[in-house]
């Protein structure tokens, strides 16, 4: 008998929720009009376009729907967004800053202005605990500094960067601040208001939707050069007829997500300290203790930990 493996890379991408697969099959079969056409086809797929754009902006805090562009992806709302604002502010010659971290779409766009367009690039280093200092962002800035570009959550070992402290030292300077956000949509932790971004990078499968789409979150009237032109679809930012039944599975994996009684961080810690309980005790009683055994003493350390732990000063 074969035992299914236990899947533990949500961070490279998450199953499909049922849910989600539900609400997306109607336009693979019957809902199957374009977007852009004025015929009832094409305003039944518009007026679903409309909801996950809604969905969407709900997720990460936007002020207005119309701030989210969807693409293929994060690594298309990366090019997007690094090449598309840089450019439109200066058209060659700039500079930006990243970490020695980041995803390496965006370290391929951010080698695309240099090589291109005679731009000068910064990457700041981290610590050991993998986080960037807002003091060493400050420190490499110039005025000819168009954008810094600075992940939220690390892909590998979790740490949040802190987008806050970053951009209270880029919005005076007039400095756009962008972020890969892929990795923290999907755990309730992306307001884009709260941390000060210009720009943040989003993708449907990191949390239980579906696989080639993404979304670009564009503050306001952030100047963008589109990178794709044609049909003038998402506000001529991003050419070329919508993936309806892929923008429907994105609005409803972020919905679940704003609506879930229960925070996906709350939900997760959860299991990490089950988890890290069961390790424990097997590392530590040997083998030959039971699974039975394993899951009391488990419950036991998680409740206990739980009740030691400090209470925030403003909770009720």
């Amino acid at each position: 008998m074969n035992t299914p493996p236990i899947y533990l890379d949500h961070q490279a991408s998450t199953p499909l929720d049922e849910r989600v697969l539900e609400t997306m099959l109607p336009f693979f079969t019957r809902e199957y009009g374009n977007p852009s056409s004025p015929h009832t086809c094409g305003r039944t797929a518009a007026r679903a376009i409309r909801t996950a754009r809604r969905q969407v902006t709900d997720l990460v805090g936007a002020k207005n729907e119309l701030e989210i562009v969807f693409t293929s992806g994060a690594t298309e709302a990366n090019h997007l967004a690094i090449l598309g604002a840089a450019l439109a502010v200066r058209p060659h010659g700039g500079h930006i800053v990243t970490t020695a971290i980041e995803h390496k779409a965006v370290l391929a766009a951010c080698q695309r202005l240099v090589d291109h367009h005679g731009y000068t690039l910064t990457r700041v280093s981290v610590d050991g605990h993998g986080r960037v200092h807002p003091a060493d962002i400050a420190a490499v800035l110039t005025p000819h500094t168009v954008l810094v570009s600075v992940m939220h959550a690390n892909n590998e070992i979790g740490t949040l960067q802190r987008l806050a402290a970053i951009a209270e030292i880029t919005a005076p300077r007039g400095i756009l601040l962008h972020t890969d956000a892929a990795q923290s949509a999907g755990c309730g932790l992306l307001d884009v208001a709260e941390l000060g971004v210009d720009l943040a990078s989003l993708s449907a499968h990191k949390l239980h939707g579906p696989k080639g789409i993404g979304a670009l979150y564009v503050r306001g009237d952030t100047r963008i050069t589109a990178q794709q032109t044609g049909g003038g679809q998402e506000r001529g930012l991003r050419a070329g007829t919508p993936n309806v039944p892929a923008i429907v599975g994105f609005g409803a994996a972020a919905h679940l997500i704003t609506t879930d009684a229960t925070p996906p961080t709350t939900r997760i810690r959860a299991l990490r300290d089950r988890l890290q309980a069961r390790a424990t005790l097997r590392l530590s009683v040997g083998r030959t203790t039971t699974d039975t055994d394993v899951d009391q003493a488990a419950d036991l350390i998680t409740r206990t930990a739980h009740t030691l732990m400090p209470t925030p000063a403003n909770a009720a």
